[in-house]
């Protein structure tokens, strides 16, 4: 049986996916998890862009998943008359909020967040552009931030602005975000990610919001200020999954602060069973050339060694000249680093306490495989609960999570090392349900006879929450199969 990655591939749309040929070409490659970038473009943009996704995808019966990332609270500087400036050290120059939106010069910018001036005080130190200019707070007004340019060089228009350690009070979810939380549902997303969330508080606004708009996707954390890092084990609780936005993050709290920070969040997130998507400038500068750095590979590889759900491809593939590229070598990368003996070695606690019959069955199975000769888990699901808390296990063993729902099949397509199949387990006799399980995995070339697999399902077929049973079976001729039906 072919090995497969077990760790996802996340992509961002853009112009650069715009191409139907591209886009097909990423699909075939794997990516799995399409993101769309709210804080650009039009609606109509990017409706037209998942549109395309999924007709390209069910043209080669993949199923893949819609991310929609919100833009969350727009803390940037405004624009240039000539675009960009260069800034030299030691100057002085003005971040104003009542100045219009393209009047920038080498003295003074707009700043679109209006409330800034009362968060900073003289001395605090500002950084624009990921960190690549420093400013020191001289004065300010109510606004208009004075500063002194600490480390210089050239800025351009519509830059991100933070302050070190954090302390913005700006909050997670806009008025645009609400709106934009009503189109995600419209469009089907499969996940939301709220964007700068301070406290487990903006996720559960941002859940109630989607409940209103009669939707029910997953909700993504965002990591990416100081804040977050405070109330961190009560965010990663609140969502459904979180991203380590690394950008935002490694200017917050400091670059060398970082590699640990993402270390210690994955951690967390795994050990309550959520997923975790590794982001931000992980092959960067395939944007411009076709092969990443050696730094490059060995970030990406670590994040994977970290046990990392998945690992996301932003300007890469939005507007980088090579995205079929990127994702191949990602895919690589991650295959190579899920070799290391590391990932194979599963950790069972032995001392944790159980709540729910389907985590004992989860944590079972995952005992069983890696203790047997087991070729895959086959997990029907209805919710896809199970086969996330299977993949919580470090195993090579592939979990195929069979369900008759699309949402649930787009849902898993995140979880490390499981994937999804479309399967209706409603309409089969229960006596043959087993067999037909694995001839559905027969004909699709997964299975042969004589491998040894485990089967998880419930009692009642058909109900959310009810898996209570395990069987270990071989994979045989399946007459009684052939016989009933």
């Amino acid at each position: 049986m072919t090995y497969l990655r077990r760790t996802k591939i996340v992509v961002t749309l853009g112009p650069s996916l715009d191409d139907p040929n591209m886009l097909e070409r990423v699909i075939l490659a794997g990516a799995v998890v399409f993101r769309a970038n709210f804080s650009h473009g039009q609606l109509s943009m990017h409706e037209t862009r998942i549109q395309m996704v999924r007709e390209l995808a069910a043209k080669h019966q993949k199923t893949v998943a819609i991310l929609v990332d919100l833009q969350g609270p727009k803390i940037r500087i405004g624009c240039f008359k000539n675009k960009k400036v260069t800034l030299q050290e030691g100057k002085q120059f003005v971040l104003d909020t009542q100045l219009d939106v393209n009047a920038g010069d080498e003295q003074t910018v707009s700043l679109a967040y209006e409330n800034m001036p009362r968060d900073v005080r003289p001395g605090d130190t500002l950084l624009l552009d990921d960190g690549r200019i420093v400013f020191k707070v001289t004065q300010t007004e109510p606004t208009k931030i004075y500063c002194e340019v600490v480390v210089g060089g050239e800025l351009s228009n519509n830059k991100g602005i933070n302050k070190q350690g954090g302390g913005l009070s700006a909050a997670a979810l806009t008025d645009k975000d609400r709106t934009d939380i009503k189109e995600a549902v419209r469009l089907q997303a499969d996940y939301i990610a709220v964007s700068f969330p301070r406290n487990a508080d903006d996720i559960k606004e941002a859940r109630i919001l989607l409940k209103a708009a009669g939707g029910n996707p997953g909700i993504i954390a965002k990591i990416e200020r100081s804040e977050a890092i405070t109330n961190i084990e009560a965010i990663i609780q609140a969502s459904d999954a979180v991203m380590i936005a690394r950008g935002d993050l490694g200017v917050e709290i400091g670059d060398a602060e970082l590699p640990a920070m993402q270390k210690k969040i994955i951690k967390l997130a795994r050990i309550v069973n959520k997923p975790v998507i590794t982001a931000t400038q992980m092959l960067e500068s395939m944007i411009t050339n076709s092969i990443p750095t050696r730094a490059e590979v060995s970030d990406v590889a670590n994040a994977v060694l970290d046990g990392t759900d998945a690992v996301m491809l932003s300007g890469e593939t939005a507007v980088g000249h090579y995205p079929d590229k990127a994702v191949a070598a990602m895919d690589r990368i991650c295959l190579s680093a899920e070799k290391h003996h590391s990932i194979k070695m599963a950790r069972h606690p032995k001392d944790k306490h159980m709540r729910y019959v389907d985590e004992a069955i989860a944590t079972a199975t995952m005992y069983i495989a890696n203790h047997l000769d087991i070729t895959a888990i086959i997990a029907l699901t209805e919710s896809g609960t199970t086969p996330l808390l299977m993949s919580r296990v470090n195993s090579n063993i592939p979990v195929y999570g069979l369900s008759r729902y699309d949402a649930t099949l787009r849902r898993m397509t995140l979880y490390r090392g499981v994937y999804p199949v479309p399967f209706d387990a409603t309409h089969i006799d229960r006596r043959i349900l087993n067999q037909a399980a694995m001839l559905e995995l027969q004909q699709r070339d997964i299975l042969k006879n004589g491998d040894l697999v485990i089967i998880t399902k419930g009692d009642l077929i058909g109900v959310h929450g009810r898996t209570n049973s395990l069987k270990i079976v071989t994979v045989g001729d399946l007459p009684n199969y052939k016989e009933i039906n």
